[in-house]
């Protein structure tokens, strides 16, 4: 019906009437019959093809809702954990949330869910908001909740896990806190008896004059080392997505490294060296030598006085490069054990202190072995001593694990 209108009121009437009126005056001047009706049919023929046509427009499809099933197969992948609720209903949770929250949230009320103050404050409001929430799984977790409304009836919830961002936070202010206690230790002393000795330079005898400088200066290197194994740190830390690209003989630069450990400290007659075959690996000469440099140095200040420290390389079974450093000292208590990597982490402060140890020397070895994508174990047993082990996987090995770790850190850059 409504294109039978259409055509009516888009027929050229007009035209027809233009067209009968020419063919009436045409017959009376004279013209046959016969002619002047084939020229009035020829004139509406024409009218009529050329007469626009109505072509059937696309219809838009109705606007309708997603269903219930279709938010839940949209959201139910993601790694953001996602609720989706129906006055204050949960109806949807994808299965991230549900890792978060347990299964049984489902039909249950959000309020019950959550059951923090803020999250059940912001879930009353009518509003888009947020809320930082602490303990939601663990004790020290912390999870900030959005919510976002959909219409009057549904609602998103959005779960981020701020926990490590916290926990960055937490470790980069305890760094700078402890460092400023390191500095701060040698250079009091250091301020103290430079005091000391300007007050009063004439009054002191030479015996104890010397005494303070020598003091002194071991506060100095003390400071000195400090300084540079920050820098040290701070340098690795700065390079270690960038993986190594130089071909490293490392049998003998272990070798060399180990030996210069071991004559520095006058102690290269206690050196068991063991060198077991050749290895090649993609790595950083520089930092691989601070490795076996630091690792020796702690076996030679740790161990027994007397007992020689037993550095072996050779090839594991999968084919890695093995390292062990070997002391025959006290050994370390399990509750230590773990926590050994730890920047200004010392098992005995006073000991650690009077072998001139800065504290991040298993720091620094961690962050060289996580850049050459290896691996570091210590086992201890006291009484008996400390074995410290580092693999590295051999070079093809190496690259692969190389190229898995960049796109795991692209992906996590994007995200």
């Amino acid at each position: 019906m409504a294109t039978a209108m259409n055509a009516e009121t888009t027929f050229p009437w007009p035209g027809i009437l233009l067209a009968l009126g020419t063919t009436a005056v045409l017959s009376a001047a004279g013209l046959n019959t016969g002619l002047a009706l084939l020229l009035l049919l020829v004139w509406i023929g024409s009218l009529w093809l050329v007469l626009p046509r109505d072509e059937a427009l696309p219809q838009k499809p109705a606007k309708t809702p997603f269903s219930r099933e279709g938010m839940a197969e949209i959201i139910e992948h993601s790694g953001t954990p996602l609720v989706i609720t129906q006055r204050n209903r949960i109806i949807i949770a994808n299965r991230a949330a549900r890792e978060v929250l347990g299964n049984y949230i489902i039909e249950q009320d959000v309020r019950m869910a959550f059951r923090h103050p803020e999250a059940i404050a912001m879930m009353d409001r009518s509003t888009p908001g947020d809320a930082i929430v602490t303990g939601l799984v663990r004790p020290k977790d912390i999870w900030r909740i959005s919510r976002y409304q959909m219409d009057e009836k549904l609602a998103v919830i959005e779960l981020i896990n701020k926990t490590a961002e916290a926990d960055i936070s937490r470790a980069h202010t305890d760094f700078v806190a402890n460092a400023s206690h390191e500095l701060r230790t040698p250079l009091a002393s250091i301020i103290g008896y430079v005091e000391t000795l300007s007050e009063d330079p004439a009054g002191l005898d030479t015996a104890t004059a010397r005494k303070f400088l020598d003091t002194i200066h071991r506060e100095a290197r003390r400071l000195q080392a400090l300084v540079s194994d920050l820098m040290s740190l701070s340098r690795i830390e700065a390079e270690k997505h960038e993986r190594p690209q130089t071909r490293v003989e490392l049998h003998s630069l272990v070798d060399r490294a180990a030996r210069d450990a071991a004559m520095h400290s006058g102690r290269e007659g206690r050196l068991d060296l063991q060198i077991e075959g050749e290895f090649e690996i993609a790595g950083d000469r520089q930092q691989l030598e601070q490795l076996v440099r630091n690792l020796v140095d702690n076996a030679f200040n740790y161990g027994g006085d007397e007992s020689d420290v037993t550095v072996r390389l050779f090839r594991a079974r999968n084919g890695d490069a093995h390292l062990n450093v070997i002391d025959r000292g006290d050994g370390i208590a399990p509750e230590h054990v773990p926590h050994l990597t730890r920047r200004f982490y010392r098992t005995d402060p006073g000991r650690s202190l009077a072998t001139g140890g800065t504290g991040l020397g298993l720091a620094i070895v961690k962050h060289i072995v996580q850049r050459h994508r290896g691996r570091l174990d210590i086992a201890s047993e006291l009484g008996q001593g400390t074995t410290i082990s580092v693999r590295f996987p051999p070079l093809d090995e190496q690259d692969s694990k190389a190229s898995r770790a960049t796109a795991n850190d692209s992906a996590e850059g994007g995200g």
